[in-house]
C-alpha cells in the first residue's frame, strides 16, 4: 500500500485546484459574422476593444465585448492578418493575393493607402520600441518593415524562410518561427540584421510563437503536436509538451502564467508556468474544428478564435483536392474564457 502523507496529500490538493481551474475555461459564447469567406489571423484591439477578423477579400470589425459588428475594411484580397498601431490610430492588413498591406485609420476604419511589400504577404505584426509593422512574406522567403506612422517601407530583413508566428522581446529584438525550416530567426527591428537563427530540435513546421520577455522565454508550436520551451537568449530547448493538432497560433497570459496554442483539430491547449523552466500541461479546451488561430485579450484574459462548419466534397480526381465549402450562417468568433 502507497504510504499516505501531508506532502501527498498537499500535492493532491494542489493538482486537483489546477486541473479545475484549468477546466473553468470554456466557451462562453459565439459571436456570428456574416459571410462563407475563408480566414486565417485575428487580432484584438483590448484597448479600443475591438476585434478584426481576416475574411477572405475584407476584414470584420468587431465589438470586443459584445460581438457587434463595428465596420469593415473592404478590398484586402487573400487577407491573412492585422495589425494594429494603438497609439497612433493606424491600422495594417497583410493582402497575400496582391502583395499589398492595406493601411486604414481605426477611429473611422479608412482606408489611407495600400503599401506594396515582399511577394505573398502572410503574418502581420507591430513593434512597439521602434514603431515598426512587419509582414511575413512566404513567397519571397523575407520580411518588409513598414514605417507605421508614415506607411513608408524602411527596408527588408533577409531571415530567409517563411515566417509564421512572431513576438518582441528585450532590446529590439523579433522572433519569428519560420515554417519552412523548423527554426527561429532573431533579428533587430531597429537595423533589420539577423541575429540568430534557433534551431527546433522536436518541432516540426513551427507556427505558433509567443514570448515571456521578463522570464526571457519563447514557446514556440509546430504541426507535429508538439511545443517546446527555449530560452531566448541561447535558444536551448528547455522542454516540451503535446499540443492538439493543426497548430496556428499561440498566446500568452503574464498575470496568470498560462501559454494557449490554438490547434484546427478543436482543441486549445493550456500550459501552466510555474517558473522559468517547469511547466505542465493542463486540461485542454474543447472549441470547435477549425479554430486553428486565436488572439489573446490581455484586459480580460479572454481568448478569441475564428471558425466556420466546413462541408469537405472529395474530388472526382483522387490526385485533386477535395472541394471545402464554408456553410453558410456558421462563420463566428469563438470566445473562451473563465
Amino acid at each position: 500500500m502507497k504510504r499516505i502523507t501531508s506532502f501527498s496529500i498537499a500535492m493532491t490538493l494542489l493538482c486537483g485546484s489546477i486541473s479545475a481551474w484549468a477546466a473553468d475555461y470554456k466557451v462562453q459564447t459565439r459571436y456570428s459574422v456574416a459571410g462563407q469567406d475563408g480566414w486565417d489571423y485575428i487580432s484584438v484591439d483590448s484597448e479600443a476593444r475591438r476585434i478584426y477578423v481576416s475574411h477572405g477579400v475584407r476584414v470584420n470589425v468587431l465589438n470586443a465585448d459584445t460581438g457587434a459588428q463595428v465596420g469593415t475594411i473592404e478590398d484586402t484580397p487573400g487577407v491573412h492578418g492585422i495589425a494594429i498601431a494603438g497609439k497612433l490610430k493606424h491600422g495594417f492588413t497583410s493582402n497575400g493575393k496582391e502583395d499589398k498591406v492595406t493601411m486604414f485609420d481605426t477611429g473611422i476604419l479608412s482606408v489611407i493607402k495600400k503599401i506594396d511589400v515582399g511577394k505573398g504577404p502572410d503574418g502581420i505584426y507591430f513593434n512597439g520600441e521602434t514603431q515598426r509593422i512587419f509582414t511575413n512574406n512566404h513567397k519571397s522567403h523575407d520580411i518588409t518593415a513598414i514605417d507605421a506612422t508614415t506607411g513608408n517601407v524602411v527596408g527588408t530583413v533577409n531571415v530567409g524562410g517563411d515566417g509564421e508566428g512572431a513576438a518582441s522581446g528585450k532590446n529590439g529584438l523579433v522572433y519569428v518561427a519560420l515554417e519552412d525550416k523548423n527554426e527561429i530567426a532573431v533579428f533587430d527591428a531597429k537595423t533589420l540584421e539577423v541575429k540568430q537563427h534557433f534551431p527546433l530540435e522536436s518541432i516540426k513546421a513551427p507556427t505558433g510563437l509567443a514570448l515571456d520577455a521578463k522570464n526571457n522565454r519563447i514557446f514556440v508550436g509546430g504541426h507535429n503536436k508538439t511545443m517546446a520551451v527555449l530560452d531566448a537568449t541561447t535558444g536551448k530547448q528547455i522542454t516540451t509538451l503535446p499540443t492538439g493538432g493543426g497548430t496556428d497560433a499561440a498566446g500568452f497570459d503574464a498575470k496568470d502564467g498560462l501559454i494557449f496554442f490554438s490547434n484546427g483539430e478543436g482543441i486549445l491547449t493550456v500550459i501552466q508556468q510555474k517558473g522559468p523552466d517547469e511547466y505542465v500541461g493542463l486540461d485542454p479546451v474543447t472549441t470547435q474544428a477549425g479554430a486553428k488561430t486565436m488572439a489573446f485579450d490581455k484586459k480580460t484574459g479572454k481568448i478569441f478564435l475564428p471558425t466556420a462548419t466546413v462541408n469537405v466534397t472529395p474530388a472526382a480526381d483522387p490526385s485533386q483536392k477535395p472541394k471545402k465549402t464554408i456553410v453558410d450562417g456558421t462563420f463566428c468568433v469563438l470566445v473562451v474564457g473563465k
